[in-house]
């Protein structure tokens, strides 16, 4: 697949913002067209017009880059709104989640977790750029939805969020069955519903 033009380079130096957007935006495309695997700073700095030197200073590791590439593409796309219907936003949320998994993109991501395991660095990476903000939205997400009478008072919304996406990531992980759209309406469902007769 044909890599990003490196961005023209004016006089001078470069806002460290400009930079960092051009980089991030060439490493996003890599990961979500490829995976991790082959990206390298070589490569992106080849694609993004900056240097290598500057881009040991700005990532420790072509992973933690990678990651971060990751997390800025995919920012829109895993949006959490607010229309103040919980139900319909969380079937919103996870369709779009479960949309993003079927796709290089989410071999990335899984590549991410398995990566993580033996990399220290790259795992406090994933909790600080990805998994901790991902948690943090869905929390607050959900107890403002809780302080709206939405969900009762005595449910741990820190659960609901691992009930409802640790589902889909056991799925992914193990991938005995596909995460489909059938399978999310039903994980909001059973939740709002109960399984009790």
């Amino acid at each position: 697949m044909p890599q990003p033009e490196p961005a023209p380079r004016g006089r001078g130096r470069r806002p460290t913002g400009e930079v960092r957007a051009d980089v991030l935006h060439a490493a996003g495309a890599m990961v979500l067209s490829e995976g991790i695997a082959q990206l390298t700073f070589e490569r992106v700095s080849k694609a993004s017009g900056v240097s290598k030197t500057t881009l040991y200073k700005m990532w420790p590791s072509p992973g933690v880059l990678a990651l971060d590439a990751y997390f800025h593409a995919v920012a829109d796309t895993l949006a959490f709104d607010d229309d103040g219907d919980i139900r319909s936003d969380l079937l919103r949320q996870l369709h779009s989640f479960a949309r993003l998994m079927r796709t290089p993109g989410g071999r990335a991501l899984l590549e991410f977790i398995g990566a993580s395991q033996s990399d220290p660095a790259l795992a406090r990476s994933f909790r600080e750029l990805y998994s901790g903000g991902r948690r943090a939205l869905a929390y607050e997400r959900l107890a403002k939805a809780q302080s709206r009478g939405e969900i009762r008072p005595d449910v741990d919304v820190r659960v609901l969020v691992d009930q409802l996406w640790g589902a889909i990531y056991h799925r992914l992980l193990v991938p005995d069955e596909p995460v489909t759209d059938e399978f999310v309406e039903a994980l909001v469902t059973n939740l709002f519903t109960g399984i009790s007769t």
